[in-house]
């Protein structure tokens, strides 16, 4: 494939633009014979990786299903769920909100000194990895509203990039590390899901056709190469060839949202981003993706994002 044709609005790319996580949660359980993990920690997200053996997910509502090793599987939605040895086991640990790894006994394991282990380790005995997205900013609901409350994506479909020397920096604290569990978790997520939207026979939502339709895909390629551009509906049209509410009748359909809405959740995304930059102002980013001013950016930052550039920010840096 010609890489440039891959451009910064192809599906993919599109629906993960801005989901970023900030304090994302690494455990690592070790599965011995008749032992099981129960999951309450609502993250609207969390994948789950066999490092060895077979694991079972049994959610509260549905069917277990097995984990093969190196299979990952991708949970949306928030609702609690168990990761056993055997799919009848009864948990004897629970992971909940804020950090919190107990037994049933409400003996707590530590969770500030680097990736969380709960269970002792056996030479056969299934490893499971499992990433948690506490804070998931921007996180488009096409995105959750896309994926089953379960989906799981077999090894020999996509690889999980998390190998045993990755394992091992995420396992001993060191300066970053937050950053690199944030950003390992992104890349699982993105690696997870590709392999999830382009598996043989998969269901092609629409707004996924959307990148290769006729009326919608130029007006989103148009948008994804100048989001600075003062895009309207009518420009968008007139640079697309059609009537400004045709447009907007067919984008909606497929996308699932106006055509400036869409526009202006791509410019958050695209703020947050340099947000992280400490040494960027307001002011710059404003005139970057698209804004008037500063003002301007921060009231419809915080009406998309429920904070302002400032405490998003601040959270970003926050040890």
């Amino acid at each position: 494939m010609d890489s440039q044709a891959w451009t910064t609005t192809d599906p993919l790319t599109d629906l993960l633009n801005g989901v970023r996580t900030t304090g994302a949660l690494f455990h690592r359980s070790v599965l011995e014979r008749a032992w099981a993990v129960r999951f309450e920690d609502a993250s609207p997200l969390a994948l789950a990786v066999a490092l060895n053996g077979s694991v079972w997910i049994r959610p509260d509502r549905g069917e277990p299903v097995r984990l093969g090793p190196r299979d990952v599987a991708v949970l949306s939605g928030g609702a609690p769920y168990v990761i056993a040895r055997e799919p009848d086991t009864e948990p004897g640990v629970v992971v909940r909100p804020k950090e919190r790894c107990t037994t049933l006994g409400g003996r707590e394991h530590d969770t500030t000194q680097g990736l969380s282990t709960c269970g002792s380790s056996g030479p056969d005995d299934p490893v499971l990895l499992i990433g948690l997205y506490s804070v998931l900013a921007g996180t488009p609901q096409r995105l959750l509203a896309a994926l089953p409350p379960l989906a799981v994506v077999p090894a020999d479909q996509g690889a999980c990039p998390i190998g045993p020397t990755a394992l091992e920096d995420l396992s001993h604290p060191a300066p970053g590390q937050q950053v690199l569990w944030d950003r390992m978790l992104d890349l699982m997520l993105i690696t997870a899901l590709r392999s999830w939207f382009t598996r043989p026979g998969a269901p092609v939502p629409t707004w996924y056709r959307a990148h290769s339709d006729g009326m919608v895909g130029p007006a989103l390629r148009l948008m994804g190469e100048d989001l600075a551009h003062p895009w309207t509906v009518e420009s968008l049209a007139t640079e697309t060839g059609v009537s400004r509410a045709a447009l907007a009748r067919r984008f909606t359909a497929l996308i699932g949202q106006p055509p400036m809405t869409y526009l202006r959740e791509q410019r958050i995304a695209l703020a947050a981003d340099l947000l992280r930059d400490p040494d960027t102002t307001l002011e710059s980013i404003s005139g970057r993706v698209g804004f008037s001013s500063a003002f301007a950016l921060s009231t419809a930052f915080t009406k998309v994002r429920g904070i302002s550039p400032s405490q998003y920010r601040a959270a970003q840096t926050r040890p």
